[in-house]
This record gives C-alpha cells, sequence and structure tokens, in this order.
C-alpha cells in the first residue's frame, strides 16, 4: 500500500471518530467499562500467580540422616539422591549448622539450647528442592527407600492442600479472565455494528464505484484501532493509581511474610502495555467482524 493512500486511511478514520462522535463515545465507554474489569482481574491474578510461584519455589525437602551413618554412607546416600531426574539442587547441612540455625530461630530464648553443643543430638540433613515443585512429593517417597535416610520431611499433608488450591485459583482465574474477553469482545463487536450500521450506504457505495473490499476495511481497521486503544487509556489510569496506592498501603504490612505484592515497576508497564495490546486486538476484531457483512453487495 502507497503511504500516500495509508495517511489518507488514518485522515478518514479521524474525520469519521469526530463525524460520529456519540457512536464514538459509546465504543469507547464499552470498550473502557470491559477493560476496567478485565484490568482487575488481571491485577490480581498476576498478584496470586506470583505468590503461588514464591510458595512452590520455597517447598523443599529435608533428609535427616541417620546418625549411625559414617562418612563414606552419607556421600553414597548423596550419590543416589542426585540420581533422581526431578531432583535440581541438593545442599549438605551440619549438624552443628542446625543447632546455630535453632538458636538463632528461637531469639533470646534459644540460648538454651546452647547446652546441647557438647553433644549434639541433631542429624545431619541434606536439603533438596525439586526442578517442579509438584514433583516433591514422588521425590520425597523415593527418598524414603534409601538407607541411611532416617527421615523424610516436606510439610506433608500441607503440601497437597496448598497445591490443589494454588491450581483451582490459577484455573478459575483464567477461566474468568477469558469468559470477560469474550464478553468484552461481543459488547465491542456489537457497539461498533451500530456505527457501521449508520454508515452502511456508504460502504454500498464505495463497493459500487468500485472499491476493494481491503481498501473499505482499512478506514474501520484503523478505528477500531483507536477506538481501542482510546478505551484503554482511562482503566489503565484507574487500574494503577489504585494499585499505587493499595501497594503503599499494604506492602508494609506484608514485610516478612511469604505474601508479597509485585513492585509497581516493572508491573506497571506490564499491565498498561497488555490492556494497550488487548484494547487494540479488540478494537480492530470488532470493526473487522461487524463491516464483514456489509462487504456482501
Amino acid at each position: 500500500m502507497k503511504f500516500s493512500t495509508l495517511t489518507r486511511h488514518f485522515r478518514e478514520s479521524v474525520k469519521n471518530l469526530g463525524r460520529n462522535g456519540w457512536m464514538t463515545f459509546a465504543s469507547v465507554s464499552a470498550v473502557t467499562v470491559t477493560l476496567l474489569l478485565v484490568g482487575v482481574f488481571i491485577v490480581i491474578m498476576m498478584n496470586l500467580n506470583s505468590m503461588a510461584t514464591s510458595i512452590e519455589e520455597d517447598v523443599r525437602i529435608r533428609v535427616h540422616i541417620d546418625l549411625a551413618a559414617t562418612p563414606e554412607d552419607q556421600e553414597q546416600l548423596r550419590k543416589e539422591i542426585e540420581k533422581i531426574p526431578q531432583v535440581g539442587t541438593l545442599e549438605f547441612s551440619s549438624k552443628e549448622d542446625e543447632l546455630a540455625n535453632m538458636i538463632k530461630s528461637f531469639g533470646e530464648e534459644g540460648k538454651i539450647f546452647e547446652l546441647f553443643e557438647q553433644n549434639n543430638p541433631l542429624h545431619d540433613v541434606f536439603i533438596i528442592k525439586t526442578k517442579q515443585p509438584t514433583d516433591i512429593m514422588m521425590v520425597a517417597k523415593q527418598i524414603e527407600s534409601f538407607s541411611y535416610a532416617a527421615n523424610v520431611k516436606y510439610g506433608q499433608g500441607e503440601i497437597e492442600k496448598i497445591f490443589a488450591a494454588v491450581k483451582v485459583s490459577r484455573n478459575v482465574g483464567i477461566g474468568l479472565i477469558i469468559g470477560l474477553l469474550f464478553t468484552a469482545m461481543f459488547l465491542i463487536s456489537n457497539t461498533i455494528k451500530i456505527t457501521i450500521v449508520a454508515r452502511r450506504r456508504e460502504i454500498e457505495i464505495m463497493k459500487l464505484v468500485g472499491a476493494t473490499n481491503a481498501f473499505i476495511r482499512w478506514p474501520f481497521f484503523i478505528e477500531g484501532l483507536f477506538l481501542g486503544i482510546l478505551g484503554s487509556l482511562i482503566p489503565i489510569g484507574i487500574i494503577l493509581g489504585s494499585y499505587d496506592y493499595l501497594y503503599d498501603l499494604i506492602q508494609p504490612r506484608l514485610e516478612g511474610t511469604f505474601l508479597q505484592l509485585l513492585p509497581f515497576q516493572p508491573f506497571a508497564f506490564q499491565v498498561a502495555g497488555l490492556l494497550i495490546a488487548i484494547g487494540a486486538f479488540i478494537g480492530v476484531w470488532g470493526s473487522l467482524m461487524s463491516v464483514r457483512k456489509f462487504l456482501r453487495v
């Protein structure tokens, strides 16, 4: 397409948006309302997903090594564990390290455990992280059968519930966002269709004088693009303004816990880019779907 033709399509599209002011307002409003709902769910889902990932990545297996195991036995156990394909990382924590960590974790009250420094009853420990968090139960079962693995702990009972809750929340969130997007697309398509119906004579005349379908579609394509982008600006402002306020309000209270909100940057740019892309896509899709039937003259 020639640059002059493309420029003409842009000019015509801008004129048509101004000429059909009320319908432009209605279309932009439809995009705004639906993207506001979609954007809120996206923000919630991105934060929930980040928290779920943080929980999953924090899950580890602790293998207490039998007190009777010699250094050679420990090395043999290490090699057997490392042969399991799903094992990601393996760290060793001596019983002296375990006691020091326990004393530190109890603060002032932990000093009482310093009595055990001369006769430490704790075990040496292998700390294992699997490549996929959901493999942790299977790996733990295998390790339990190895010699000199005195005790295997990974939060049995609780981990299964956490993984199930994370899976359900992700599936529900994805389902809601997809449902909202389809609703938005049909709502916007119908709104734009009303605009195009008012201009069907214009399309018919262009067809009768020999204009190609592509030539007729271009202005509507650009109009849909503008409508989608314009409609995404207000939701972006509202959502990011609210998120910035809530982040400053809530995040300080979550310090020290595994629940952390995503930092405002680069999160704000990701959400803004996503909403603009969704707005542009559904605007263009709505325009092209609506104009299609009027091209069959």
